[in-house]
């Protein structure tokens, strides 16, 4: 068969920050007050994403792995991650701070979770006045004394803030300890994993009355104590153009802004391409059929597509590739 632009129904998820952005701002259809992450797309065991448009309505992203591996996946994906989906997209809305928190690399998360790491990105898609990130530390710290800042309750006072308006690129490589502020609405990239390991969560009970757990010990010999300026992304808005943001190990993303016409040759990419609409509306086509995609909307191209054709008033793309 060959596989035409996937869109997938977002799964969604009740946070105990979330707040109504996803609804308002995105359009999801949304009948509660508190969703915090809409999943895009999603290989993570338990919440995998199902296909929404065209034949292949209904069926499984892992069921489109096994059964056109190297077709969806590209022959360099599948030597690299087997019939893995290595790419977890999300959007994500904050009312509320979110717990801080840092990811463990590679090599830790396999010894202790038998698991990918999790290195990240943030694009700001909205923000309110003032809203801002948490990413590293404001100054070198040792173990000990961030230790003892969670003893003392002064966590707060060693941490970097970025005050954060729409189109602000953020990079957050494995053990950095960071957060989503209030009022940040924004789309991720990562690593398929779920590891996270939490440190502080402003004390705040769920519904229940109970305080969430804590990843205290575990987080001591994943994070990076050190005080690096490596985060902020600064990238190039040329419009009708391929401008790379983020090129690291596990993904490579680029920010497109279409005005007419953008035809990509991509036979030798060997990878599937992901479309995330940040802004305005766009139709993407292959040789096999077209997607039409809008603001908070996810495509996914498959590896065997040879050009792929984005048509669209003034849309802002994030493209990403392995």
């Amino acid at each position: 068969m060959k596989l035409y632009p996937l869109k997938f129904n977002p799964i969604l998820k009740e946070r105990l920050w979330g707040g109504t952005k996803l609804k308002d701002v995105l359009g999801k259809s949304i009948d509660n007050d508190i969703t915090g992450e809409s999943w895009e797309l999603s290989g993570v065991p338990g919440d995998i994403s199902i296909v929404d448009n065209g034949e292949l309505a209904g069926v499984s992203l892992q069921t489109l792995i096994n059964d056109y591996p190297e077709e969806l996946l590209g022959k360099s994906v599948v030597q690299r991650f087997g019939k893995e989906f290595p790419i977890l997209i999300k959007f994500i809305d904050a009312k509320q701070d979110l717990s801080i928190q840092l990811h463990p690399n590679d090599a830790l998360a396999k010894e202790r979770h038998d698991s990918f790491g999790k290195t990240e990105m943030w694009y700001v898609m909205d923000a309110d006045k003032d809203a801002s990130l948490i990413v590293g530390f404001n100054k070198d710290v040792t173990k000990e004394e961030y230790s003892k800042s969670l003893e003392d309750n002064t966590l707060l006072d060693l941490l970097n803030y970025e005050n954060v308006k729409e189109g602000d690129t953020f990079f957050i490589n494995t053990g950095k300890i960071h957060a989503i502020g209030a009022g940040v609405l924004l789309a991720e990239i990562q690593q398929t994993s779920d590891v996270t390991y939490r440190v502080f969560d402003f004390n705040r009970k769920d519904k229940n009355g109970n305080l969430r757990q804590l990843h205290t010990e575990m987080a001591l010999d994943a994070m990076d104590y050190k005080k690096k300026d490596d985060f902020k992304v600064d990238y190039p808005t040329e419009n009708n153009q391929i401008n790379t943001m983020v090129d690291c190990p596990y993904f490579k993303t680029n920010f497109i802004e279409i005005s007419e016409d953008l035809i990509q040759e991509v036979t030798q990419r060997d990878s599937f391409t992901i479309y995330m609409c940040v802004g305005g509306q766009a139709e993407i086509r292959t040789e096999s059929g077209s997607a039409e995609i809008k603001k908070g909307e996810t495509v996914l191209v498959p590896a065997n597509a040879n050009i792929i054709t984005l048509s669209g008033a003034n849309a802002k793309l994030l493209e990403v590739t392995i």
